[in-house]
Formats: structure tokens, sequence, C-alpha cells
């Protein structure tokens, strides 16, 4: 029965921690094939209320002119267009097209089949597809050479070449569907629009922050030169900062760290599984010496050494490990499927393990070493006089290491209760506070026309709300659930502030239920609204000081803007991310391409108002197609609360896995404790205690070491929750409700099983146990 418990419970820990593992090895690894990835830096922009990875495309041309010690600078762009690419036989839907020129390439190692080609002049582009794709529109292709798809809807009379197949990294930063090779992109010495990521990869050795200095003094020179306004921007100040590629997955400057912070507590987690494993193990050996007790004794009577009876113990205990080490593998197979799913990685036990094979074997020594010396060391130490004479007893020393070891334990158990009680609140709180705006039936619909003009969109709308069941339409350069907006500089009597530019159409704001604070949304009612109007956030009222900002003047791009309207902040960018001073506008020269349309739809006919929308699309938008491609908003949005939802998940099993550790060697620990006082028990009920007094008696002093489990427990989940709490921008208040819930969960689990086990002791008959005294 204990050694079950104790190979059981000791696989569940290795199994959750293989999985942890595996996942953390996949979230670390970024890049890391890449030769250069040592090398290679994101440059970025510190706009003092935020950073930002976008620049201007400009600066790339002058870091390759005046920093010798750069050998490469490349520039990417994302793509939003959602496309599709027709051959005679079929068609594929390319939904994440990365833009790069050829040195972003070269940098990145992107490898096409048959090498990586300069695309010819500035205006060719060379065009790769993953090989499934590829083999999709041409199923009886053999070769690698270039095919000709038509773009879009079979009469739009747009074509383009395939130029070969590619396969991305599953793991890295570059994520792409399609790619697009470019020679130059953006327009050279253009510091008015930053909309590009510039990647630069230095020589070895580089005095980095020398580098840094020296593209912030380009950048701000390249600004005046262009004609940005000198005080615009302090030129003490820096405003470059160089992110190494290796931060940019789980800790970029431009953003946050939450991404690590969850990577970091989930190994956190699995390695407290094993240590509560580990101290299961250890308690359970001691706790059941006195059955080895005889055999010791007896073995050294015959002449055996306390140096080979400690090895012997110690070789048992590594065959039990070894054992849990085989199953927990079993069952990490076995989970693996529903942990992918959950995380949404391709992870394979035996491909995927990296550093795995050299921990594993570590791992198993070290348990070996921690759960079975000590427990090695008591029954190889045992008197053969006394032994034999049945006076064996463990001794006070290893009855105070048993509790101290099980008020670890569940100190631990405490803290895996108490953590997923306040993660729930985090959770609970994120979707049901108010974010500002009302995502629920509203369409994304995925287009490639650009609509950066409100005539040419103008048409589009008229037709969907002629459908029965659209309430609205429109379209913008960004929708809310995580994409970033440009920003650039922007002015109100005199005092300079950087924005998030946001381009929209009419009916954005209606559309998406954001609420008014002061003025006017925009109307065809007014004609300057299309020219030079800008609605502000509150956010960006409060940045420049506006009480009341209606009427007054918002200089930015080139352009005076008649302030007509603040919104009330909303979340766009979720909880994680404060909201950020924003001005929306229908011109922007500064802005970027406005794809994304937006359709507002009455909940009870979304199905025949989406029928009918597919069947008429042709129609509405010749260029995008036959095939209406879509997703609902509220979907889109609550991707960003993905990772706090598998944090979720994956603390509640891991409580649930720890808990159920504690409680198996509460049961085992307990019984093996009744045994051992089976003849107290008697003599108490002879002299006419109750079973409810012995009962309390053998749950007193599990009571004690629960409390005292509590007490350490409390003060390390609120340093551990109010760390993870403070990636939030929004979050709850850390109140005593969890730890007082966890305390009476523990209590309750601990009394339960004890007196389940005492049960058996105390109902006995005291003759049958006394008789033989």
């Amino acid at each position: 029965m204990i050694s079950f418990i104790n190979i059981g419970g000791l696989a569940i820990a290795l199994a959750a921690f293989i999985l942890i593992v595996l996942y953390v090895n996949y979230e670390t690894s970024y890049d890391k094939r890449n030769p250069n990835y040592k090398n290679i830096y994101v440059v970025g922009r510190d706009l003092t209320d935020f950073k930002t990875n976008f620049t201007p495309s400009g600066l790339a041309d002058l870091i390759k002119q005046y920093c010798p010690e750069v050998v490469l600078v490349g520039k990417t762009t994302p793509s939003n267009l959602d496309f599709a690419l027709i051959s005679k036989h079929a068609r594929v839907y390319v939904k994440n097209t990365l833009v790069v020129d050829y040195n972003a390439a070269k940098m990145f190692n992107l490898q096409p089949e048959g090498g990586l080609k300069s695309p010819y002049g500035d205006v060719e582009r060379l065009f790769y597809m993953d090989q499934a794709s590829i083999h999709t529109l041409f199923p009886n292709k053999k070769d690698n050479l270039p095919e000709l798809v038509t773009v879009g809807s079979k009469t739009s009379g747009i074509s383009s070449t395939i130029n070969g197949s590619i396969a991305a990294e599953p793991n890295s930063n570059l994520r792409f569907e399609a790619l697009s090779i470019a020679n130059q992109l953006g327009t050279e010495g253009d510091f008015g629009s930053p909309n590009y990521y510039t990647y630069i990869q230095v020589k070895p050795g580089t005095n980095i922050e020398n580098l840094r200095t020296k593209i912030d003094q380009l950048l701000k020179s390249g600004m005046i030169k262009s004609g940005v306004e000198e005080k615009s921007f302090d030129r003490s100040k820096p405003i470059i900062f160089l992110d190494p590629l290796a931060n940019l997955h789980l800790k970029p400057m431009a953003g946050n760290n939450t991404n690590y912070k969850v990577v970091m507590a989930l190994f956190f987690l699995s390695m407290l599984i094993v240590v509560i494993a580990c101290i299961n193990f250890t308690n359970l050996s001691i706790a059941q010496a006195n059955k080895r007790a005889k055999e010791v004794g007896v073995k050294k009577v015959l002449g055996a050494y306390r140096k080979a009876l400690t090895l012997q113990f110690i070789l048992e205990i590594l065959v039990q490990c070894l054992i849990s080490l085989i199953l927990a593998l079993i069952i990490a197979e076995l989970c693996l499927p529903a942990f992918n799913n959950l995380f949404e990685v391709p992870l394979i036990l035996f491909t995927s393990a990296g550093n795995l094979y050299w921990l594993l074997p570590l791992v198993l020594l070290l348990i070996t070493i921690i759960a079975g010396v000590y427990p090695a060391m008591i029954l190889s130490g045992f008197k053969p006089a006394q032994v034999l004479k049945g006076n064996f007893q463990t001794g006070q020393e290893s009855l105070w290491i048993r509790k101290g070891l099980l008020v670890a334990q569940f100190t631990i158990a405490v803290i895996f209760i108490a953590g997923i009680l306040i993660i729930n609140r985090q959770v609970a709180y994120i979707h049901t506070e108010d974010t500002g705006l009302n995502t629920s039936q509203v369409v994304r619909i995925k287009n490639m026309m650009i609509f950066n003009k409100p005539e040419i969109f103008a048409p589009v709308r008229e037709k969907m709300l002629k459908i029965n069941g659209i309430k609205s339409a429109t379209v913008a350069s960004v929708v809310p659930g995580g994409e970033e907006a440009g920003s650039n500089a922007y002015a109100v009597n005199g005092k300079e502030a950087l924005l998030d530019m946001v381009d929209v159409d009419f009916e954005y704001f209606e559309t998406l239920g954001i609420k008014l604070k002061a003025g006017r949304f925009f109307s065809s009612s007014f004609k300057s609204d299309t020219l030079n109007t800008a609605i502000i956030n509150e956010t960006a009222a409060a940045k420049f000081g506006l009480q009341d900002a209606i009427g007054k003047t918002i200089r930015g791009c080139g352009i005076d803007y008649k302030i007509v309207g603040v919104i009330k902040d909303f979340k766009s960018m979720g909880f994680e991310a404060a909201v950020q001073p924003t001005i929306y506008s229908m011109k922007n020269p500064c802005g970027n391409l406005r794809t994304s349309i937006l359709v507002k739809i009455d909940g009870d006919q979304m199905a025949a108002a989406l029928a009918t929308l597919k069947s008429q699309w042709s129609g509405i938008n010749k260029l995008d197609g036959e095939d209406l491609r879509y997703e609902f908003l509220d979907e889109l949005y609550g991707r960003l609360f993905k990772k706090q939802e598998q944090l979720k998940s994956v603390f509640f099993t891991a409580s649930m896995l720890t808990v159920f550790i504690a409680i198996l060697g509460l049961f085992a620990f307990a019984k093996i404790i009744t045994s051992n006082r089976s003849k107290e028990i008697a003599v108490r009920k002879v002299l006419g205690a109750t079973n409810l007094q012995i009962l309390k008696l053998l749950n007193s002093s599990f009571l004690w070491m629960l409390l005292i489990a509590n007490i350490i427990a409390w003060p390390l989940v609120y340093i551990l929750a109010k760390s993870w709490l403070e990636t939030f921008a929004y979050r709850i208040e850390i109140s005593i409700t969890p730890f007082a819930i966890a305390g009476m969960i523990s209590v309750v689990l601990a009394v339960i099983t004890v007196s389940l086990q005492a049960a058996k002791a105390v109902n006995a008959n005291p003759a049958n146990i006394l008789k033989h005294e």
C-alpha cells in the first residue's frame, strides 16, 4: 500500500514536470536555431508613455550608412490582408503574410526550397508559401518552379507568382503562412510613417550601448532633416533602445513580460509538485521504518555493515523512483494531446524533449538522494539488541522530521489552493468587468480591399445595410483584440504628446458600442469629418490637460484637426496594458491601411444575415472573392485572455495534483500513526474515553501542523499573487477571503482523511488489542 502510494504519487508529479519542461523548453527556444541568434537586435523607440518596435523606414538607411559595426539591417512589416489564391485545381486562403526585405531574410536565415534569392530591382517581390498549400493548388506539381495564381476573386484580374515553397520555423518570432521578400521596404528618407520593424545584426563584441547612442542621434537628426519639429522631442533624452532577439518572445522591452512570468510560474509549479512528491516519499519511508526494523536487526547480527544496508535501501528507493519515472513517461505521453490542445503547441515527447534528455536522469538522481538518503540512514541505524527485544523506537528526531516534512507538504498545498482562488477571481474580473466596448454580435470580415477613402467604402456599406439584420458597418486600420496601432506626435496649444493613431470610417464607434463622453461621433452630415476632424479618448484629453476639448485644434501628420468628440476609454488591448492616449480620424497621411471590415448584426438574425451576406459578397466586394471569410469579434478579443485561461487551467490541475498527493501522504501517515498508537487507544477506551474524544485526540496533532502550514503559506501566497497581479494594468485587490477559504479546505480535508483512517482503530475491540499484553 505504502509503496503503491510512493510510486504512484511520484509518477504523477514527474509526469506533470515532464509536460511543463517540454513546454518551457519550447517557449524558451524561439529563434535559437538561427546562427545569428546572439547578435540580432530589434530597434525600438521609447516614447515616454510607452515603448514600440515600430520605426520609420528612413532609419534603416542611416544605420546602413553610418554604423560599420552593423553587419545587416533588415525591415519587416506584417500584412493584415486576408486573401484567396486560386489555381485551376483549388483555392487556398492566406491569413498571415509576412513582408520582409532581403537583408531581413538573410538575417533570420529564411531559406526557401532551392535557396534564398534576391528579388530583381525595387519592384519585384518573391512570394513563397508552405509546401502543403502549393500541393493543394497544384496537386501534380513535382518541381519547384514558379507558378501563376489568381488573387482574390476569379474575375479580379489580379495575378501573382508563387516562386516556391518555404517551411516556417514553428517557434520563431517571425510567424507566417506566406512570405513576401522585397529588396527595399518603405520610402528612403521617410521619417513620418513609423510602420516597420527594424532589425540589426551586429558584429560579435560590439558595444551595444555605444551603438544605441549612435542610432539614437541618427534618428533625431533624420527627424529634424525631414521636417519634424525639434520641440516635439527632447534631444537630451534617449529615444532608441535595442532589444536582443532573445527577449522578443517572452519579455520584450516594447510590451510586457507576462508570457515570461507565466512560463516561469509553470516551471516553478512543476518543481513544487516534484518537491511535494519527494516529501511524501521521504515521510512515508521514515514512517514505515518499524516494519523493517527486525530485518535490519537480524542482518546486523549476521554481520551486515551499516554501509551495505544503507546502499541496499538507497538502491531499493532508486528502483522505485525508476519505476515512477517510467510510469511518468507513459502518463505524459497519454496526456500530451490534451496539453498541446490547451497551449496550442506541437510538442512531441521524444522529439521536443531538448534539455529533458539530460534533465530527467539528473532529476532521478536528485530525487533518489533527497527522498532516499535520510530514510536509508534511519533504517540502517537501528541497534540490533533493542530491535530484537521489541523495544524499537524511531525516536523523537525522526518524529519531528516527519512532522516538519508534513508541514512543508501542506504549506505547498495551501499555496496552490489559495493561488487558484486568486487566479479564478482575476480571470472572473476580466470576464465581468466593463471593457468600455461591446464586441458581441460584431463580425470582422477578412478582406483584401483597401478602404482608405470614405467614398470607396460608402457603396460597400450601403449594400451591406440593405441586408436584413445588419445594423451598421464600418472599416478601420486596427480592431480591438491585440493589434498595435501606429503612433505619432500631436500638439494642442503648443503642448506635444505621442498618440496612438487609429484610422476609422463612419459608424466605427456605434458598431463597437463605444460610449461618448463629450461632443459627437463622425457623421456623414458633416463634410469636414472626412478631411480634418478628429475624436480623442479620455486619456488623450487628460494628456493635454483639456477640460473641454470640443472645438480645440490638435495638429499632427501635417494636418490641423478640429476635435469634435471625446470618447470614454475602452480596453482595446485587454487588461494587461493600460489604455493609451489615442486619436481617431478619417484622413491620416501617417496612418495604416484600412482593411478590417466590422459589421454589427442583430443576434436573432445572425445566421440568416451571414448567409445572405455570403451569397451576395462577390457583388458587394468584387476584388475580395467569392467566399466570405469572417470571425466573431468577441472570440478575437477573447484571445487576449488566452494566457491567463491557460494558467488558470494548469494551476487548477496542479492544485488538484498537489492536494491529491498531500492527502495520499496524510492518509498513509495517519494509518501508520494510528497503528503505532493502537494500544494507547485501546487503554483510553478501557478507561472510558468516547470515540469522539479519541478522534479529537488523533486529529489535534495534525491540526496544529496544518495551522503552522497555513501561517507559513499565507505570506508566500501574498507575495507571489501580488507579483502576478502586477502584470495587469487593471486587477483585483487581494483580500483575506482566498486565504481563509484555503485554510478551511485544508483543515476539512485533513480531518476527513485522518478520521477515515482512525475510524478502524477507534472501533476496534480493546480486548483483541490488549490480550497479548
